[in-house]
């Protein structure tokens, strides 16, 4: 678990960062983004999910825990795209 940044991460977060941009069925990563409070369980961390939609800035995405489906909104910060 994510408890502080490294030496190289620190100061501002990139205004790119926050300006992502995602489509509907891309795969993501979750990554705390620690400077910013995270609106989202810690559990979460380091799981990738499929973005469902696009709500206000913030996107939907499913994330599957054990059998069960989950959906989250997450901002665009704490997300990373997978290739």
């Amino acid at each position: 678990m994510l408890k502080r940044k490294s030496k190289r991460d620190h100061g501002k977060i990139k205004l790119s960062n926050y300006f992502k941009e995602f489509k509907e069925g891309d795969k993501v990563t979750v990554i705390r983004e620690l400077s910013v409070q995270p609106k989202f369980p810690k559990n979460i961390q380091g799981r990738t999910g499929i973005v469902n939609n696009k709500k206000g800035s913030s996107y939907v995405v499913k994330i599957k825990d054990l059998n069960k489906e989950k959906t989250y909104i997450i901002h665009p910060v704490h997300l990373r795209g997978l290739k």
